[in-house]
């Protein structure tokens, strides 16, 4: 396992490694490095132990990047099946991936650690692996038995100290599949989610609904969803919830204007939560704003689990200038949310 030292589960992190071909260890290495982490923070890294060690060694060579030596860390060693190397993905580094997943959430459950932070993996290649998922956050729901998951994306301006929160109502789905997935049973449930993650924050919420359509479908003439079923669901939950102030549905290419303003200015206010319908639509605005600040958080588990925002970046694997930013952002959010 590693080092031995006195554990207490409300200080443990389980970090899952990600694709072993991938910047996950690096950014990795490179975060536990950051003097921005909890004192207190105690690690467990579920991977590969050689293969953060020569991860160390090659980004020694390349930079003078702070670093945390593996060999001081405590990991579960799950060994690579076969040698992958930085940049060159295939299947059997995707294994290795799923498999290190699964493994964390084993141990946080069975450990009682505090939350999991996840670094990123190339879905095609699960796919092509035989896991047929569309991402880490729905096996995460088959892990922990529930029916439901929400992906919600958050981030702390490092100009203005304004939080953007943007959950996404559909996720990885087709665009042409998103008019049918979409139903008032399931904005209702994801603006209970919304409503008591920001809660966290503001005891009554100011949240904003996207439209679906151009122009949240022009009364009818560019969309018929606003207006027959996605307007009357927003003015009963308006009318059950008199002290959450809920705009929507907005027009989607100005629903993030007030974000941007106050992302850049902490005397513009914004609005405390967005619900985007589908994931583009929220991802477009959320990583031009914070690509290195957001961070990709999972409700409605018994557990709280976060990632980065950014994916593998296979292509730049190899060269030792992956940003840890956003693996800060995760580590941070996972200690302070959970």
């Amino acid at each position: 396992m590693g080092p031995s030292l006195q554990i207490d589960p409300k200080h443990e992190l389980v970090i899952a490694l990600g694709d072993p071909a991938g910047i996950g260890m690096e950014v990795v290495l490179k975060a536990l490095a950051s003097p921005d982490l909890p004192k207190s923070l105690q690690p467990l890294l579920v991977g590969c132990r050689s293969g953060l060690i020569s991860t160390h060694a090659r980004l020694r060579s390349q930079s003078d990047a702070p670093l945390v030596d593996p060999r001081n860390l405590r990991i579960d060693d799950q060994p690579l099946t076969e040698n992958i190397q930085p940049g060159h993905p295939t299947v059997a580094g995707a294994c290795s991936g799923f498999h290190w997943l699964t493994r964390a959430v084993e141990q946080l459950q069975s450990r009682g650690s505090r939350a999991l932070v996840t670094a990123p993996i190339a879905k095609h290649l699960w796919h092509e692996a035989g896991h047929l998922y569309p991402g880490q956050t729905e096996r995460l729901a088959e892990l922990a038995g529930t029916e439901h998951s929400s992906m919600l994306f958050t981030a702390v301006s490092p100009h203005s100290g304004w939080r953007l929160n943007t959950l996404l109502a559909t996720t990885h789905i087709p665009l042409g599949k998103v008019p049918a997935a979409l139903s008032p049973e399931l904005i209702r449930r994801k603006l209970d989610v919304l409503l008591r993650f920001c809660s966290r924050f503001e005891p009554n919420p100011h949240l904003v609904v996207a439209g679906l359509n151009p122009h949240a479908g022009e009364a009818g003439k560019l969309g018929c969803e606003e207006a027959e079923w996605l307007t009357p669901l927003l003015n009963a939950w308006r009318e059950q919830h008199p002290l959450i102030q809920l705009e929507g549905p907005v027009p989607p290419d100005s629903c993030w204007l007030n974000s941007a303003r106050a992302w850049q200015d902490r005397t513009r206010p914004g609005p405390d939560g967005i619900l985007a319908l589908y994931h583009d639509q929220g991802l477009i605005p959320v990583k031009l704003l914070a690509f290195d600040a957001a961070v990709n958080t999972t409700l409605e588990l018994p557990f709280l689990r976060t990632s980065p925002d950014h994916g593998t970046a296979f292509d730049i694997a190899s060269r030792g200038i992956a940003c840890p930013d956003s693996m800060i952002a995760a580590i941070l959010a996972a200690w302070n949310l959970s």
